[in-house]
């Protein structure tokens, strides 16, 4: 597989799936969303996540994402930008009454608004440009072959561990809050998500 180890591979897809499963913007994303609105929600939110990370791996391997990080300004602006994005999903967060039973068109719910807010999440993620940079190159080997094709291997898999966690972790989320989906449950889901958004984004804002 051009030219890498099983033995590499393996390390690879073990690290990944440690990152993975630590919690953080992205996976509060998910969980959020398929807490708030169902198991759909957060299958969706999930693919708009991995989109984004697909973005940045294209960024890498067309060696955008370096420029990004080597521009104090730039990525200053990314940063507070995205910092500013999940407050202001934390207080809508806050302002909705019952999600979970709410009906109409104008809840969060749709599955467009769903894939672009979680392709949003990671992109306005400075720290996922920092990562994609210092991570997926280290795993190349000028030894094995075409270092771009390694950078488009070693990211599709990337993608498709992230997608695999972040879909499971969706739909067991979201199907778990149906179950338990009372008014009560519904207005404890509000405050969880509303807090954990906005000190995510006030940590992303501090740097």
């Amino acid at each position: 597989m051009l030219g890498l180890s099983v033995a590499a591979l393996t390390g690879y897809l073990a690290a990944i799936v440690v990152l993975m499963i630590t919690p953080g913007p992205d996976m509060m994303f998910v969980l959020a969303n398929a807490t708030r609105y169902g198991a759909r929600s957060g299958v969706v939110a999930a693919l708009g996540v991995a989109a984004g990370e697909a973005v940045h791996v294209a960024a890498v391997v067309g060696g955008l994402a370096t420029l990004i990080s080597a521009s104090p300004v730039l990525f200053t602006a990314i940063r507070w930008a995205g910092a500013a994005y999940l407050i202001v999903l934390g207080i809508r967060a806050a302002r909705h009454r019952d999600p979970v039973t709410a009906t109409g068109p104008d809840h969060g719910a749709s599955p467009g608004r769903a894939f672009l807010r979680g392709l949003a999440t990671n992109l306005l993620n400075p720290k996922m440009i920092l990562f994609s940079v210092a991570f997926l190159p280290q795993f190349v080997d000028p030894g094995a072959g075409n270092a771009t094709a390694q950078l488009v291997l070693l990211g599709a898999l990337f993608v498709a561990v992230q997608l695999a966690v972040d879909v499971t972790l969706g739909a067991g989320a979201g199907r778990l809050a149906r179950r338990l989906a009372d008014r009560r449950w519904s207005r404890r889901i509000n405050r969880v998500c509303a807090v954990a958004f906005v000190a995510l984004g006030v940590r992303l804002a501090l740097g």
